[in-house]
């Protein structure tokens, strides 16, 4: 059996179980006040080239949208996001859940358009009425979005000018930032660190056994964000488990050099599929590739490879999504291509 089913099936990379394990039996303090936290922010704020000492360790990427968001919008406002956005689409109404609406303008292959971001917010505060609404408090992207498509540096500059122009923070999901930062692609984190107000790279999906680091570019942290995580249940009294992760994943460009191996072998899949007639249903750059199945052929694929369902295509076909991770070997590419090629 071929496993392509998520970026997150595998444990952690073994450079990070080696840290652990060496650091182990170690007597630290808690809460992310440990030195292994303070040495892991000092690595991310060099890679990033973000000026800012406001970075937080988060359990999950679930926890750390519900929380960035929540915390920074006021009670009567919304986050504004593509219809397929991850805080719309497949958090379970976690925003909700804390009270928050989430305020959907159209999805192009994942993205959302600065022309119609602005549309929307013009048409907001044209109408009359808009004291009765949920005011547009904050923007919502991810790089990469749930189809694996990427922001170009001009689209999000864009969206950017809009967001300042309305006075509203952008902020940018980076639950796969390392995949996105590793493809072929203009966008450079220093970038993203200047046209957003938050983002976070992720962990749990490139490499670590579970973890987020939130960077809010202008010292600009909600206040008392560390009392609000705890408060959101997402702070670990062990948050030595976020900081020797954290630490060894920007140590020698081990985060880079992962997530290039994931994009190396989607890459390989991509162009072997393509060669045996599959139809991409989005051109992907990154390690999540979407291709059209008909339902008969997914029977026979049931039995040798783990993917994703992603939507219904028709009434005789569906989407699947293969990803490949830091974790993925070629000779796995190889295998389920010539498995495909057989049946």
């Amino acid at each position: 059996m071929y496993y392509f089913i998520n970026d997150y099936s595998e444990g952690a990379h073994p450079k990070l179980l080696e840290a652990l394990v060496k650091s182990n039996e170690e007597h630290l303090t808690g809460y992310g006040s440990d030195p292994y936290c303070a040495s892991a922010k000092e690595k991310i704020k060099a890679f990033t080239k973000v000026d800012s000492d406001d970075i937080y360790f988060i359990s999950g990427g679930t926890q750390t949208n519900m929380i960035v968001i929540s915390t920074m919008l006021a009670p009567y406002e919304a986050v504004v996001a593509a219809t397929t956005g991850h805080v719309n689409f497949h958090e379970a109404g976690a925003i909700e859940h804390a009270g928050r609406k989430v305020l959907t303008i159209p999805s192009h292959d994942g993205k959302i358009d600065a022309g119609e971001l602005k549309d929307y917010l013009a048409t907001f505060y044209a109408d009359e009425n808009h004291e009765h609404m949920a005011f547009p408090g904050m923007v919502y992207v991810s790089h990469p979005t749930e189809y694996g498509t990427l922001y170009s540096k001009a689209e999000l500059t864009a969206i950017s000018d809009v967001c300042h122009e309305y006075d509203l923070p952008l902020f940018l999901d980076g639950a796969r930032l390392g995949y996105a930062l590793a493809a072929k692609h203009d966008l450079e984190i220093e970038e993203i660190g200047a046209l957003t107000d938050v983002f976070y790279l992720g962990g749990t999906k490139v490499g670590a056994l579970c973890g987020e680091a939130v960077v809010f570019t202008h010292n600009n942290a909600p206040k008392h964000f560390l009392t609000q995580i705890k408060q959101n249940g997402a702070l670990l009294a062990k948050g030595r488990l976020m900081g020797v992760q954290f630490d060894a994943l920007f140590t020698d460009d081990l985060y880079l050099k992962i997530s290039q191996n994931a994009i190396a072998c989607a890459m390989a899949l991509k162009k072997g599929l393509i060669e045996r007639g599959y139809h991409l249903y989005i051109d992907s750059p990154t390690n999540q590739q979407f291709i059209v199945v008909a339902n008969e052929e997914l029977k026979k694929m049931q039995e040798y490879v783990a993917y994703g369902f992603w939507e219904k295509y028709d009434d005789t076909h569906t989407v699947i999504r293969l990803a490949t991770s830091w974790a993925t070997q070629m000779r796995d590419v190889e295998g389920l291509l010539a498995m495909m090629e057989r049946h």
